[in-house]
């Protein structure tokens, strides 16, 4: 096995650090170095070559599932350039996206308290849309701007929208 765990997960799979990735590529290169490092193919080899095996497919696993998900992309790219974007101590957000969080909360609430499925529809379809612009957005910082820090906000925002969204999904559950 010839695989350098020094790589970063882009030059893993052989894509270009960018968020905007080739997601049949990389499922493909996935794919080739899996069938090269299962642990599998290891099973009659020494211990010290069945635990690099294991070592190898739970890096590629945990590099893919990285790049697999935007968010996720996102939030690699900028710890790569030295920008950690999910930082603790780090909540500001800009104050019309504040109050766009609270109305938007306050909708939820409503809905929920109504069983309103027609208007939980209706939050979750400004919500999407909101968020896919958001990803465009990010894309556009990541990419063609290198604007890290400014990406860093816009994923928190993601991060928000991603959480609402699922809380969304929560609630039709709820009143169904």
């Amino acid at each position: 096995m010839s695989l350098d765990f020094s790589r970063n997960h882009f030059e893993m799979f052989g894509l270009p650090m960018s968020f905007s990735i080739d997601a049949d590529r990389l499922d493909q290169a996935y794919r080739g170095i899996q069938a090269e490092i299962h642990p599998d193919k290891f099973a009659h080899a020494g211990d010290a070559e069945q635990r690099l095996a294991m070592q190898w497919s739970t890096r590629v696993n945990e590099a893919y599932q990285t790049l697999r998900k935007p968010f996720e992309r996102a939030r690699y790219l900028l710890e790569l350039n030295g920008i950690d974007a999910m930082d603790a101590k780090n909540t500001s957000m800009p104050a019309d996206f504040l109050m766009q969080q609270m109305e938007w909360r306050e909708a939820l609430m409503e809905a929920r308290a109504g069983k309103d499925i027609a208007a939980l529809q209706a939050l979750e379809n400004e919500l999407k849309a909101q968020a896919r612009s958001l990803q465009t957005r990010l894309a556009s910082l990541l990419d063609e701007q290198r604007n890290y820090v400014e990406a860093g906000n816009v994923l928190r925002k993601v991060r928000f929208m991603d959480k609402l969204l699922a809380e969304i999904d929560a609630t039709y559950e709820e009143i169904e």
